[in-house]
């Protein structure tokens, strides 16, 4: 049971000062200090009027309305839209994406980042083509056997394209349904998953929900932002529960991070007349078709030059490689720290060719290298060797 009106941000604000008589949680879970319906009603005349125009809101195509969405994951709206244009353009069905060579496909990615997207996307292609005879699934369920769908996704996918009463749980709505109902729990902790969960169930209507889906995720991008939230702008500011605490600034609250361990690599830039050696990755595993330079794992404390004459002996190399620098990228689980080196080579002809390619250095900041490849070349760049 639903109790409309009843003071739900205060308890969550007790609990966590320790003071007064705990209510059980589930019974907090089902407070709510408005009826919900007043939250779509607002969000929808507000969307009417100030909703973003943006190219995949002109199409009912689930293949168009899902590729936007992944594409939008961890990435911003404004580096997506040209991404977007291209890759319709290269590769404009559902069928063409499951024919396509997953190399290509990463290529066409090349430069959002988050590459087991573009390797999700593919496999889920050819899931929906071998298995659902090239339609999408419509129900939240379905759509999350796709590789690369989570429920959130799954939903956006389902209410946008098929009108179905399915709840969303992306970042900007998350933070809208945080500041809403003044959660005061970190915003990614299993507590907090299940109470927005359940919020979200809520105030998601039976009708209009393609535009509340938009009008939500909007309001989140638009208004309701990270950082200095414009709530004199925003539709909900008479029901928001944090405005009225004056916690608008400080929530969400973010989780404790943990720290993350260190690895470490030499790389060597193998230099023929201003085209460097690259190779590609394996399809599968860590940052599967990714291109990146030869490198080398290292210990903790070892000396990068003890591992170079393995990468000269792949490559038939004599002479000592120079120095350029070092740099570190961060991944979700680790930290790489490179050690780079340089050799200039006048001959190739004894490099065999194989998965060995040449590109300029122009050409490699178009391709798909992996993050902290990127920054090698970075500092490739800034060395002017």
């Amino acid at each position: 049971m639903i109790c409309v009106g009843a003071p739900l941000a205060a308890p969550f604000f007790e609990r966590r000062q320790g003071r007064g008589k705990q209510r059980p949680y589930t019974d907090k879970m089902n407070y709510l200090p408005f009826d919900p319906a007043t939250v779509s009603s607002r969000l929808l005349d507000w969307y009417g009027q100030s909703g973003r125009d943006l190219p995949w809101r002109n199409s009912r195509d689930p293949y168009r309305i899902w590729l936007s969405e992944i594409m939008l994951q961890q990435t911003t709206v404004t580096a997506v839209i040209d991404y977007y244009h291209r890759f319709l353009a290269a590769i404009p069905t559902v069928e063409a994406l499951a024919a396509a060579q997953l190399e290509d496909v990463i290529d066409l990615w090349a430069g959002l980042g988050y590459y087991s997207r573009a390797r999700n996307l593919h496999a889920a292609a050819k899931l929906v083509v071998e298995q659902f005879k090239g339609c999408f699934p419509e129900d939240v369920e379905g759509l999350q056997k796709l590789p690369g769908i989570g429920r959130s996704t799954a939903g956006a996918i389902s209410a946008l394209a098929f009108d179905r009463q399915a709840p969303i749980l992306d970042g900007n709505a998350r933070r809208v349904l945080c500041r809403l109902f003044a959660l005061q729990e970190p915003s990614r902790s299993t507590v907090a998953e299940k109470q927005l969960w359940q919020w979200s169930e809520q105030t998601t209507p039976a009708e209009n929900v393609h535009d509340y889906t938009q009008a939500i995720m909007d309001l989140g991008a638009m208004v309701c932002v990270p950082r200095k939230p414009l709530c004199d702008k925003c539709p909900l500011s008479e029901l928001c529960q944090a405005r009225k605490l004056g916690l608008e600034q400080q929530l969400p609250l973010k989780q404790v991070t943990k720290p993350i361990p260190t690895r470490y690599e030499v790389v060597l830039l193998i230099d023929h007349r201003g085209r460097y050696l690259v190779r590609r990755r394996l399809a599968e595993g860590f940052l599967g078709g990714m291109w990146e330079f030869p490198t080398l794992s290292l210990l903790e404390g070892e000396d990068p030059e003890s591992k170079l004459h393995l990468l000269f002996s792949d490559f038939g190399l004599k002479g000592a490689a120079e120095q350029i620098g070092s740099s570190q990228h961060i991944y979700s689980h680790f930290r790489l720290k490179s050690a780079i080196y340089c050799k200039k080579m006048e001959d190739r002809h004894y490099v065999a060719e194989g998965d060995n390619h040449w590109f300029s250095s122009d050409k490699l900041k178009k391709i798909a290298l992996h993050g902290a490849h990127k920054k090698v070349l970075v500092e490739l760049q800034k060395s002017g060797v």
